[in-house]
């Protein structure tokens, strides 16, 4: 297990915020819940309570992974806004980087995953024991001078490290990821190029769809 060195806490990116929701631009490192150590307290979620008493979490992003999170601001809309996580009603996308120059403009990975339990928090790939897990790609870029691979990512299902594994399970795993990258493709980036760029969800006072936008810092 690496030793946990969250980024150091210059104030909270706010996306939006009105009387029910509050969503964050999560740093890369930083856990989105604090974990049962006491070193590893410090997370996106106990920065922003100390602020925001009453924010509560809805979902989570892993710790290497940047981007956008949400948080509820009343009980009412937690309960609307996890339901609509829970039935598909929300729109992801994330951007990444890959190594490798991926084939084809968009395609779709359906492999069902698992917790590969003597190596948590590592999940694998098991057509028998496996939970369905799919994602849509879309490639938006090649970079031929360092084989690398821009694309967006649109995960349909939730599963933990989803992304990260169905792209690796495609030969062009993340840049600088910890987990599943190795040798010239973990080594290429000191992060895990891996950002959740969009969020689309309902708003349960008025119904209006709200549209959250964040800047992909690679």
């Amino acid at each position: 297990m690496r030793a946990y060195s969250p980024p150091a806490h210059e104030g909270l990116t706010i996306l939006y915020k009105d009387e029910s929701y509050l969503v964050l631009d999560k740093p890369s490192g930083l856990l989105s819940v604090p974990g049962r150590a006491e070193e590893n307290k410090d997370s996106l979620a106990t920065r922003v309570q100390t602020e925001y008493p009453n924010a509560t979490i809805v979902h989570r992003l892993d710790m290497d992974t940047s981007g956008i999170m949400v948080m509820a601001l009343s009980k009412e809309a937690h309960r609307d806004i996890s339901r609509q996580f829970e039935h598909k009603e929300t729109d992801k996308s994330y951007t990444a980087i890959v190594w490798g120059l991926i084939e084809g403009k968009e395609g779709s990975v359906d492999l069902p995953m698992r917790c590969d339990w003597p190596n948590r928090p590592k999940q694998i790939v098991d057509h028998e024991q496996g939970k369905f897990a799919l994602t849509h790609w879309k490639c938006l870029a090649h970079d031929e001078v360092n084989n690398t691979s821009r694309i967006a990512l649109f995960p349909v299902t939730g599963r933990s490290h989803q992304l990260r594994v169905h792209m690796q399970a495609l030969g062009h795993p993340i840049l600088g990821d910890p987990f599943y990258a190795k040798g010239d493709a973990f080594e290429a980036s000191s992060r895990l190029l891996l950002h959740a760029t969009e969020l689309n969800f309902t708003h349960h006072k008025s119904d209006d769809r709200i549209k959250i936008k964040s800047n992909v810092p690679f």
